[in-house]
């Protein structure tokens, strides 16, 4: 919903974060039951053919698809590298991650068929959602064992999305060449995450967790040039040439296609024409709806652009997302700070589970996505402890500064702003005081966290050969939550 991420508003691995309804079935049979850091003799290629079998096998209502999918779930949490041999992990690695990524397409295919069937029941959707999630942690990890745990610092600039070498892009087999050359196509969806914070909040604001926090769409103008068509916060509806953002700090990429691929053309003009009308005066601008409304097209944010345009180019008969994330959090106070005021929106991650697009590739750079996995566990227990403790931001003096020097930045020119970046972030218009506050406040909270959490992980990868479990993550993460009796950062709550 923001940028990729750098300036957006409201990011760990989640192979651990049961996904709500999800209860526990207990270890799969298709692990051995080895003592925590024993490494056992345990084929990791055979444990993935023997998911994809679950997740393929016939149900016969929501209830059997559900304990299928929990059941895999429940697998991939309990896939810690420690239960494999890492030399044999990382000689097998570019087809375990080949394996993990057919798992998930293979699955993906089934949504149709189960939507049309009505199995497609909520709990279904979130557990789903979860396997999603859990799986792409699990190859995370595969990756960077592959890599050898080389990792950039927080100042390096991630690859080029969709380059990298051999692993880093995965396709989907209609779209696989010999060559390994990504072709887009106009009326594409690309779902995106990148490094900051405010990408993680994004990502795991609803009620289920997602791994993006942005989307856009392609445009191919004429002559054949590729162009992105988004909404983000610090400019609102805008064009930019595709490769600038593919070069802008991604970690994680999806390009979905349309089947359609005459109406995904006409999706595409129309949605270029009409930001390009907003951005030329022939129509007011179009700025970042932080509402997230999908019932006004005078603002857009990320995804109720693609809905927009998919809307006005099949007259009302394609209508996004199939499946919609819901805000359900007890406590709305942060909810209410950065001013959504819905009950459900479309969110970035639910293009994923939409049956009428395809998966094209999907690309991470895995000499970042240590990084992602430990801020996405920062912001899952945020928000676990704002609901569990009545966590809330409090503002000081500084922070409430820092609101004000932001607002009178908005309505510099953009030359001055560029200038001051570094010290208040370019912000909209529609921005309000609070906001910038409470990303300033989100930032300030979670960095010293993540900092923690990233020197005990490479303390661990120097030591064992393996990056730590999530689960480590959430202990160290309780740990801190209660020597700081009710206080961590800018947020303040019950002491338990």
């Amino acid at each position: 919903m923001g940028p990729h991420d750098a300036k957006a508003i409201p990011t760990v691995p989640v192979a651990l974060h049961a996904p709500h309804d999800v209860v526990s079935y207990g270890e799969p049979a298709s692990f051995s039951h080895a003592e925590p850091g024993a490494t056992t003799a345990t084929s990791l290629r055979a444990d993935i053919a023997h998911w994809t079998g679950v997740l393929s096998a016939p149900v016969t209502n929501a209830d059997g698809l559900y304990d299928n999918l929990t059941a895999v779930y429940q697998a991939l949490m309990l896939a810690d590298l420690k239960r494999y041999e890492p030399e044999r992990v990382a000689h097998e690695a570019p087809e375990l991650l080949q394996d993990v990524f057919q798992m998930r397409l293979a699955l993906r295919d089934q949504i149709a068929g189960w939507e049309r069937r009505g199995l497609m029941s909520v709990p279904v959707q979130k557990a789903m959602r979860a396997v999603f999630r859990a799986s792409r942690y699990t190859a995370d990890m595969i990756g960077e064992v592959m890599i050898g745990f080389a990792r950039i610092n927080e100042d390096d600039e991630p690859y080029k999305g969709f380059t990298g070498g051999a692993g880093y892009t995965l396709f989907a087999p209609p779209f696989a060449n010999p060559r390994g050359l990504l072709t887009f196509k106009s009326g594409d969806v690309l779902l995106m995450r990148g490094l900051a914070h405010n990408s993680a909040a994004i990502a795991r604001i609803g009620d289920v967790d997602s791994q993006f926090s942005h989307v856009g769409m392609v445009y191919v103008d004429d002559g054949g040039r590729p162009f992105i068509v988004e909404s983000l916060i610090e400019t609102g509806a805008t064009i930019s040439p595709l490769h600038k953002t593919l070069e802008n700090g991604l970690v994680r990429a999806v390009l979905f296609r349309h089947h359609d691929e005459g109406l995904a053309d006409r999706a595409a003009r129309w949605i270029h024409q009409f930001v390009r009308d907003s951005l030329d005066g022939k129509r007011p601008r179009v700025h970042y709806d932080f509402q997230m409304r999908m019932d006004n097209q005078d603002e857009l944010f990320c995804s109720e652009l693609v809905r927009y345009a998919y809307a006005e180019a099949s007259k009302g008969a394609l209508i996004l997302p199939t499946f919609m994330t819901q805000f359900d959090m007890q406590n709305r106070d942060f909810l209410h700070r950065i001013g959504v005021e819905v009950d459900h929106a479309f969110a970035p991650g639910d293009i994923e589970m939409e049956p009428s697009f395809q998966v094209v590739a999907e690309w991470r750079d895995y000499r970042a996505t240590w990084n992602l996995r430990i801020k996405d566990m920062v912001m899952d227990k945020l928000f676990e402890w704002m609901d569990a403790y009545d966590m809330r931001f409090r503002e000081t003096f500084i922070t409430r500064l820092i609101g004000w020097f932001g607002r009178v930045a908005s309505y510099l020119s953009p030359g001055a702003k560029r200038l001051i970046e570094d010290v208040i972030p370019q912000v909209p218009k529609n921005m309000t005081r609070r906001q910038i506050a409470t990303v300033a406040m989100l930032h300030a909270t979670a960095q010293p966290v993540f900092e923690m959490l990233r020197d005990i992980d490479q303390q661990e990868v120097q030591r064992t050969g393996r990056p730590l479990h999530p689960r480590v993550y959430r202990e160290e993460l309780e740990r801190m939550r209660r020597e700081g009796a009710g206080r961590l950062g800018y947020l303040r709550g019950r002491v338990h």
